[in-house]
């Protein structure tokens, strides 16, 4: 059964803006102005600049292809069954990560001290929402942004109207090329999402149309944001107050409007938190249902409930996953394997978006830009992290092999 097309470009942007505008923006900055000093705005723009090209040759291959799996799609139809399959595997595998990062930030801003309880219950809650339909989880997304970003501009006129800064932590951290690279993998994870969109092909009106336009205008919207704040902590706390911090906007909130006032930015980042945890589980259920229909994952998961229009067995499995790993797992080591599958899975639609040549209206620089860039930024990744991706990708050659003498019967 096909999804029902039931979002506009406002439910697509939304979308988009509430799976970048997340927890990365609040936890972000100490750990890429730690790697990249001074030049932490420079390693924003080549993040910027990466998560750009990524965004164009997915929105053109999504207005070519608007279906429901996004690059597993891509990869699939462009250069072959296996880039397709490692595409969605390295999509499943690295968002599951993603979402347990998420569960645990909620948690962690939330209530403290009780960490994974919070993270299992946001879990259970996301999943029901997603499952009562993808429209109630659009206006959700709406909700989100809307408070986090009333919150963040709230923040920063108060900055503006304050004056200059206290002088704050002005020491300096010395850096080299590698931690501005170091620093852009980090402030690119802030930025994944925007191809959420296009994992929801089969649910937009007018994709051909609509996809690139809310890929675009999300993105852009979200690189503001991101430098507003940027220069906004950097302005109140300095570059070694920022790079020694556990939380700088909560700081920033405090020398700002008080401080009394940290529980405000609690709350955004509790519900921008919330916000991407609901949307990354909705793009995982989608590519999860496009490869149960290519035959790379078990069948069950193409059901989809006729009321509803939603693929509920990929949902509900998904979630039950995404508990499974917020149980065992830390918030560094779920954002780093995220990170190694993300970028390769963007790897795969840049490689893809070059194959379409003279049907796709952009220049073929975009894509090799995108593609070296994300290559470029996965070797500048903790060792383990590499090295648990690499294991993880391994798994699943070795579940690719198994099945396909399976999937050739059918055929």
């Amino acid at each position: 059964m096909a999804l029902r097309r039931t979002l506009g470009l406002r439910d697509a942007v939304a979308i988009g803006l509430g799976s970048m505008i997340g927890a990365g923006l609040f936890a972000v900055w100490a750990p890429a102005t730690a790697a990249a000093g001074r030049w932490v705005l420079l390693s924003l723009l080549l993040a910027g600049v990466v998560a750009l090209c990524n965004a164009l040759s997915s929105a053109a291959l999504a207005a070519r292809y608007p279906s429901a799996g996004g690059t597993y799609v891509y990869g699939r139809e462009r250069l072959g069954e296996l880039p397709g399959f490692l595409a969605g595997w390295c999509f499943v595998v690295g968002k599951t990560a993603s979402c347990a990062a998420m569960a645990l930030t909620v948690g962690a801003y939330a209530v403290p001290g009780h960490e994974r309880v919070a993270a299992v219950t946001a879990v259970v809650l996301v999943t029901t929402l997603n499952l009562a339909g993808v429209q109630r989880s659009a206006r959700a997304s709406e909700v989100v942004v809307t408070i986090v970003l009333a919150v963040l501009a709230g923040l920063v006129v108060a900055r503006l109207v304050a004056g200059a800064s206290d002088g704050g932590g002005t020491g300096m951290v010395e850096v080299g090329p590698t931690g501005v690279l170091q620093a852009a993998g980090l402030l690119f994870f802030a930025f994944a999402g925007y191809a959420r969109i296009a994992t929801l092909g089969e649910e937009v009106r007018d994709p051909a149309r609509t996809i690139p336009r809310a890929v675009v205008l999300a993105l852009s919207c979200v690189a503001l944001v991101y430098a507003a704040v940027g220069l906004l902590v950097l302005d109140v706390l300095g570059v070694a107050g920022t790079a020694t911090s556990t939380a700088p906007l909560a700081e920033v909130a405090e020398r700002v409007w008080g401080g009394q006032a940290g529980w405000v930015l609690r709350a955004a980042a509790t519900a921008a938190a919330l916000g991407a945890l609901l949307n990354l589980l909705l793009g995982i259920s989608r590519t999860s249902l496009a490869m149960a229909r290519g035959g790379h994952l078990p069948r069950a998961l193409r059901r989809v409930d006729q009321r509803r229009g939603v693929p509920w067995v990929a949902e509900v499995v998904v979630g039950a996953v995404v508990l499974a790993v917020v149980l065992v797992a830390d918030l560094r080591g779920a954002i780093g394997f995220s990170s190694f599958g993300v970028l390769l899975y963007y790897a795969v639609a840049n490689a893809a978006a070059w194959t379409l040549r003279g049907d796709w209206r952009l220049a073929r620089t975009v894509p090799v830009v995108g593609l070296l860039g994300c290559l470029v930024l996965v070797v500048t990744l903790p060792a383990a992290s590499v090295a648990g991706g690499l294991a993880v990708v391994g798994a699943g050659l070795g579940w690719y092999a198994l099945t396909r003498t399976g999937r050739r019967s059918r055929a």
